[in-house]
């Protein structure tokens, strides 16, 4: 579904992405790894077509995005942030509402068939009681539900999510992960920054590894990700070992001196 080649990009002299090639399939959820600054938010704006400007091709269901106007993109990609608090007190759904707008002219008002799509999207993730409550006022993972919410309304079959579960505490990261899961086995196609190796583990069907603009690897996340590899991107020496709760998992653990 998604397919960039050879993607790079410069803000003036200084190169933030170089050379980046990789693909993710419809259906799957590919997880971005690397610290900060390593061009992560940078390869979502390419994308999104917010940095029309780069150097490469990114093709979504085999059409070009530099040929498609703003308008038309968002019927392939939606971004979802991280979770804040807006600053005017909007209720959830009239959140969920706003992604609606794509489909409305320059002077309309969601109507009836937007509410509804709306309030389907709000049920699908489990979360229609919250639709009338103040979106400032519910959690911080309810508040990443409905973002996801948004996203599903706007009709695009790409998701493009940074860090969903920063600042997400335990329940609400696994909350949020299991309906990336659910969004995934749904046909939706699902790429997510994530600062955890952990979460490309247990999450991610393929990671993508990023440092300083480059990338250092590729491919399916158990055989991608490496205690060497982890240790070298982070500069923290740590080992891969056998989850206790389910064996065939393995888990990121820093090594002590």
């Amino acid at each position: 579904m998604l397919n960039v080649n050879h993607l790079s990009f410069s803000y003036g002299d200084k190169t933030t992405l170089s050379d980046i090639t990789f693909e993710a399939a419809e259906g799957t959820r590919i997880a971005v790894l690397g610290p900060n600054g390593a061009g992560k938010s940078t390869l979502f704006r390419c994308i999104l077509g917010l940095l029309p400007r780069f150097k490469g091709e990114i093709r979504i269901d085999g059409k070009n995005i530099q040929s498609m106007r703003q308008a038309e993109l968002a019927h392939y990609a939606a971004y979802i942030p991280q979770s804040t608090a807006p600053v005017f007190d909007y209720t959830v759904l009239e959140m969920v509402l706003m992604g609606t707008t794509g489909q409305l002219g320059p002077f309309s008002c969601p109507g009836k068939g937007q509410k509804e799509q709306a309030r389907e999207a709000l049920q699908s993730l489990g979360i229609d009681s919250l639709a009338q409550r103040s979106f400032s006022k519910i959690s911080g993972g309810e508040r990443q539900l409905a973002l996801i919410a948004r996203a599903m309304v706007q009709g695009a079959k790409l998701l493009i999510m940074d860090e969903p579960t920063a600042n997400l505490d335990f329940g609400n990261q696994q909350r949020v992960l299991e309906r990336m899961e659910l969004l995934a086995r749904e046909g939706y196609t699902v790429l997510f920054s994530t600062h955890d190796p952990d979460h490309a583990l247990s999450c991610a069907d393929g990671v993508l590894v990023l440092r300083e603009g480059r990338m250092l690897a590729c491919g399916a996340a158990e055989a991608v990700l490496t205690a060497k590899l982890l240790t070298e991107l982070y500069g923290v020496e740590v080992s891969l070992e056998a989850s206790q709760t389910d064996p065939s998992r393995r888990i990121c653990v820093p090594l002590r001196k």
